[in-house]
């Protein structure tokens, strides 16, 4: 196979149509995605939409371990700290959250194959799909708040999206979902056994009736679902959900996080690190994400978008981001030294700075389109 981080082919298909298929490949780094595969990607997404040859669009990964655990945060590390190109924070995540709401607006079926680790810009590749697939390895996570960043790549959108508080929680713990956990969430479509996955792509091949092709696809997925399902554990939302209920019933960020912080002695250990992270993470970005979800809530897939990329680069000229990155990706010290030692000692204006637009001008993803074709 070839030592490119990221692979094109067509597969030819029943009906004259073709299958798009792309195939994350660096497992080394987990599949983390990388500024130079981004625009490959970008842009061979959106001339497979507008070709009506092709049926379907499968994205999946080569490595067992991860679809894709998040973005390249080292090398914007490095453009945050002056070690790299100033400039290329700006870049990076402008053309990353163009792939991420790209792959929402496609008109195409999409099928995300995630097995193993679904992480950060991975999660925000995965969402975005029409057709979500999680495997028994799947296990799905946004933990910025470890690292001093946000939930992004359309977080403000999927999280706002789930049951009331619950993306709210998962947000500010960073917790790990299980592939029941995405299923219950709505936050995946399917569970298929990964060994199924070579007899799915030929399922796919043999759709013969293109007329209906987003109904088609289902039809084949939901049938693998039923004939070669993934081996489910437990959903520890389902078990938990009252008490994580009981635990975000709060009118105030303060209140909530005190209620999570209490799940520290739960004999759960789920739980109880999902208040570890939380007490342990950047207290900014626990006021950044309480107000980017309580405040996104109904925007529109092209806001969100847009807000987020203020937010993050205002959290690339803010400390704490680059002091989360050091620690536990190249020093790797795991100790962050935030800029506040706690929620409760945040400043209102300090929070509202990371909402406002580092640059003079128009927006530069205003082209976005606002609407699905």
């Amino acid at each position: 196979m070839s030592d490119a981080p990221i692979l094109f082919d067509e597969i030819e298909a029943a009906g004259g149509r073709r299958i798009g298929r792309v195939r994350l490949n660096n497992p080394r780094t987990l599949n983390a995605l990388t500024f130079d595969m981004l625009e490959p990607l970008y842009r061979q997404l959106t001339a497979w939409d507008s070709d009506r040859t092709i049926g379907c669009i499968l994205i999946e990964s080569t490595g067992e371990r991860a679809f894709s655990a998040g973005s390249d945060i080292v090398a914007l590390y490095r453009g945050m700290t002056g070690q790299g190109d100033p400039d290329y924070p700006a870049r990076f995540l402008a053309l990353e959250y163009r792939l991420c709401h790209a792959v929402h607006m496609l008109a195409t079926p999409c099928l995300a194959w995630g097995n193993g680790l679904v992480m950060g810009a991975g999660m925000g590749l995965f969402s975005g799909a029409s057709h979500r697939v999680v495997t028994a390895a799947s296990r799905l996570a946004m933990p910025e708040i470890k690292i001093g960043l946000f939930p992004d790549c359309g977080a403000t959108w999927f999280f706002n999206r789930l049951p009331p508080r619950l993306g709210l929680f998962v947000a500010l713990t960073g917790i790990t979902l299980s592939p029941r956990d995405a299923l219950v969430a709505g936050l995946a479509d399917r569970a298929i056994d990964h060994g199924a996955h070579a007899e799915v792509v030929e399922a796919l091949q043999r759709i013969d009736d293109w007329h209906q092709p987003h109904a088609a696809v289902d039809r084949v997925l939901r049938r693998f679902a039923i004939d070669r399902p993934a081996g489910l554990g437990p959903s520890r939302l389902v078990e938990h959900v009252e008490t994580i209920r009981e635990a975000t019933d709060a009118a105030t960020l303060a209140g909530m996080v005190g209620g999570i912080r209490r799940l520290a002695d739960h004999p759960d250990p789920w739980l109880a690190e999902a208040a570890a992270n939380l007490d342990a993470g950047c207290p900014v970005t626990a006021h950044i994400i309480y107000r980017q979800l309580r405040g996104g809530r109904y925007l529109s897939l092209k806001q969100c978008v847009m807000r987020e990329f203020k937010i993050a680069l205002q959290c690339c000229r803010h400390p704490d981001f680059a002091e989360g990155v050091r620690a536990l990706l190249v020093d790797k010290d795991r100790t962050p030294h935030w800029h506040f030692e706690s929620v409760a000692e945040v400043p209102a204006d300090y929070v509202d700075a990371h909402f406002r637009a580092p640059w003079d001008g128009d927006h530069p993803l205003r082209d976005l389109p606002d609407i699905k074709p």
